[in-house]
């Protein structure tokens, strides 16, 4: 049951992506043209560090769950002033989940106060819902990991962090969504 609403997530993303290869191929946008306007549609089994605007945790290496095919997605579709964009990197490490957690704290930080979602708010008090402030929200991780976001409503940097035997599992994902 662990990893199972992360793995539901991504099991949508590959089978996107085993449907659509085609149009990811005609249809991609050079990155710098994304958020600058423009329209496109992306659907990929891949994603790097620079998409999901964090770096890679040192001496980590792809995780692929048993019965996936891909450790990465990325899809998106902009146009007119709306959209969305998600890339999804799935890593794994021999260090602890603690030295993980420490190390994406402050690679979060760059993009503003990081929420420590690990038991549904923030560290430093209640939920605050107005307009463009990153929170919780429902956020959280499954048992015995922790959840970390940075960023705004409109582009949140997010790390899923959980034990696995003696090493860490863990997911870092960007969210960019406007319009309504």
């Amino acid at each position: 049951m662990k990893r199972q609403r992360l793995n539901q997530t991504l099991r949508g993303f590959v089978l996107t992506c085993a449907i659509f290869p085609l149009i990811a191929a005609l249809a991609t946008i050079p990155a710098a043209a994304q958020d600058e306007g423009g329209a496109g549609l992306v659907v990929s089994g891949k994603a790097t560090d620079k998409d999901v605007g964090l770096p890679i945790y040192p001496g980590a290496k792809p995780h692929k769950d048993p019965g996936e095919n891909t450790d990465a997605a990325r899809l998106g579709l902009w146009g007119g002033g709306i959209g969305f964009k998600l890339a999804v990197l799935k890593m794994e490490s021999n260090d602890s989940p603690t030295q993980v957690a420490e190390f994406y704290k402050k690679a979060l930080s760059k993009y503003g106060r990081v929420l420590d979602c690990t038991n549904g708010v923030t560290a430093d008090g209640p939920r605050d819902d107005s307009a463009g402030v990153l929170t919780c929200a429902d956020d959280k991780p499954d048992k015995g990991g922790m959840l970390f976001k940075a960023g705004t409503k409109e582009k949140q940097h997010i790390v899923a962090i959980e034990p696995s035997g003696k090493g860490t599992n863990f997911a870092l994902v960007y969210v960019w969504a406007k319009g309504d």
